[in-house]
């Protein structure tokens, strides 16, 4: 008998993406000065340079580095880099979850990559990247999203390599730093570490890569929003606010004020340490109950951001398949219909699961007082009363 917890989170958001805004968050916040006009005016154009400026600036991304505001979120950003640089040489696509996966799809079926290597994990785990060959360009995740599944670190990249190195690290930028000098590509979304609008993806070119996009033409067509070259070279006036296409500048706006919020409060490392806390919190939750397990085995490889857990035990594993998929179903969705916590049941092609968005937006003090309600609702199911 477990009794009903008495505190609720100020603030139930604990989807990981969009996720949540940060705290303070509010429409006065916004700057509405750039809504409706043209974005190539001075003023628009100059917010959007603003946001990859100050973007770059918190990221620590090298001086020589390029910053580019991108269509189609994070899924545009590292679409394009693949079908820009993909082709001149051999590939390695990594995944270890349902988004990595669909990079294998655009590799092998889309692209038609004739020297293509796959390296593919389970759910909680991460192939064996040192067999990466070095000459090959490798497109990866820096943070599986739905699986909660990091890499480690990046000691599989020689440096100086010969590959170009495609980073999809939408879910660890803001919260884990990058190690530029072993990224070529890097992308990543607004709607996620921030919590912000959604549509707008960023990628940032290494010089191997710029080179790479002026040297070479892929074979196959690129649409519109995939074209960043201009007369052989690459258009550095995309990388200068000159988007490809109409940005949302309300979407815009609101990334400022997060990136401005992350400025004020430290910047990244600031955010790094409340990743860190909030993930610890739940870390230390799943450790205490043993109906429960992190669903990555291996501590050095467990995110920060989105942290899976996973039920064991004897009553859960009495149930049927279809029994033991319904059980965070119920307890999220149990839990979000009292407006305790919204939207934290594991992704829908993950193992059954639950995953708490543990980003800088989201407060410590929330995440301590939803972990309880989790336990209280596990119980009440297991006793029949849910």
């Amino acid at each position: 008998m477990t009794t009903e917890p008495t505190l609720r989170p100020e603030r139930p958001f604990f989807s990981s993406g969009p996720t949540a805004k940060f705290p303070g968050w509010s429409l006065d916040k916004i700057d509405t000065r750039s809504l409706g006009r043209s974005h190539r005016a001075s003023y628009p154009k100059g917010r959007l340079k603003y946001a990859i400026d100050l973007s770059k600036e918190l990221l620590g991304v090298p001086d020589d580095y390029l910053v580019g505001i991108m269509p189609g979120s994070d899924t545009g950003a590292l679409e394009c880099a693949m079908w820009t640089m993909l082709g001149a040489r051999g590939a390695t696509v990594a995944a270890w979850e349902s988004f990595g996966n669909v990079w294998i799809q655009d590799a092998a079926k889309q692209l038609k990559l004739p020297n293509l290597q796959i390296l593919d994990a389970d759910y909680g785990q991460i192939p064996d990247l040192s067999q990466v060959p070095q000459d090959n360009d490798v497109v990866f995740t820096w943070n599986g999203t739905t699986s909660g599944a990091k890499i480690p670190n990046t000691d599989w990249l020689a440096p100086g390599r010969a590959g170009l190195a495609i980073n999809d690290a939408t879910s660890a930028v803001f919260a884990m730093e990058m190690d530029w000098a072993k990224l070529d590509a890097t992308t990543y979304s607004w709607q996620k570490v921030m919590g912000s609008e959604a549509q707008h993806g960023m990628l940032i070119l290494s010089p191997k890569a710029i080179e790479r996009i002026e040297s070479y033409d892929p074979e196959w067509p690129l649409p519109k929003l995939f074209r960043i070259k201009k007369k052989g070279k690459l258009d550095r006036a995309i990388f200068e606010g000159s988007t490809i296409n109409t940005p949302s500048m309300l979407a815009t706006e609101d990334y400022i004020a997060a990136l401005e919020w992350a400025q004020a409060l430290g910047g990244r490392q600031a955010l790094f340490a409340r990743s860190n806390a909030n993930a610890q919190a739940v870390f230390d939750f799943i450790e205490e109950k043993d109906y429960l397990r992190n669903m990555v085995a291996d501590p050095a490889m467990r995110t920060n951001t989105g942290v899976c857990m996973v039920f064991q035990g004897d009553w859960y594993e009495s149930l049927s398949a279809e029994d033991q998929a319904n059980v965070p179903k119920k307890i999220a969705s149990t839990l979000e219909k009292m407006g305790i916590g919204y939207d934290f049941n594991g992704y829908r092609d993950a193992p059954p699961s639950l995953r708490i968005w543990c980003g800088a937006t989201v407060e410590a003090e929330d995440v301590k007082r939803l972990l309880p309600w989790i336990d209280w609702a596990y119980h009440q199911l297991k006793d029949g009363k849910l």
